[in-house]
């Protein structure tokens, strides 16, 4: 059995190094960053919700194509680091959220997973998922960006994560990309129900 990263972990990792995964200062992470908001496209996002916020280096570039953001995070520590980094900005919201038990409420026009689905085992997948479609309303988009190759110590590669939002969901992938080291997909839920045409009869 696949067991999840918990809170307790990330609080570790961040207090022994405020930065791990270099977020701030890699060119890789910068690049994939830039590949992240490419593939947003023009459009102007209404309420949007980032899980794994981490130190809000990608929060902060989110922000500016939101009207409203709501950032989360299970660890305090990065959740510090990331209120300082979007402080003054009035329309981004940071929590502290277990994902999927704390799952916020309400409606959301785009949700961006960026490395983060596979600290999670098989059922916090599968409920983060159903959460997913719950939230998302017609129209919106789901953002997922995760690391490709194997690792020790997470639960999932980034590869299987995308095969279960792609069953889970159900939706087309507007934008689907496999680079060597991440995959990127948005995931776009359909405006209308399978088979309306529209109109007035």
């Amino acid at each position: 059995m696949r067991s999840r990263l918990r809170e307790d972990f990330f609080e570790r990792l961040y207090r022994e190094a405020p930065d791990p995964w270099d977020f701030a200062s890699s060119p890789y992470e910068a690049a994939k960053y830039d590949a992240t908001l490419q593939a947003l496209g023009d459009r102007r996002w209404h309420r949007a919700l980032e899980i794994g916020c981490s130190i809000g280096v990608l929060t902060a570039r989110l922000a500016e194509r939101c009207d409203a953001l709501l950032a989360v995070d299970v660890s305090d520590t990065a959740l510090a680091q990331a209120r300082e980094r979007v402080a003054g900005r009035g329309n981004v919201t940071v929590e502290r959220r277990e994902i999927p038990e704390a799952f916020p409420a309400g409606e959301f026009d785009l949700v961006v997973c960026s490395e983060v689905l596979y600290y999670l085992d098989p059922p916090g997948l599968d409920a983060t998922v159903a959460g997913l479609r719950h939230a998302v309303v017609p129209g919106g988009s789901v953002l997922a960006v995760h690391w490709r190759p194997a690792t020790q110590r997470y639960p999932f590669t980034g590869d299987e994560v995308h095969a279960r939002l792609a069953d889970g969901l159900g939706w087309p992938a507007a934008v689907s990309e496999r680079h060597e080291r991440y995959a990127l997909d948005r995931f776009d839920r359909p405006a209308y129900p399978t088979g309306f045409a529209g109109g007035h009869k």
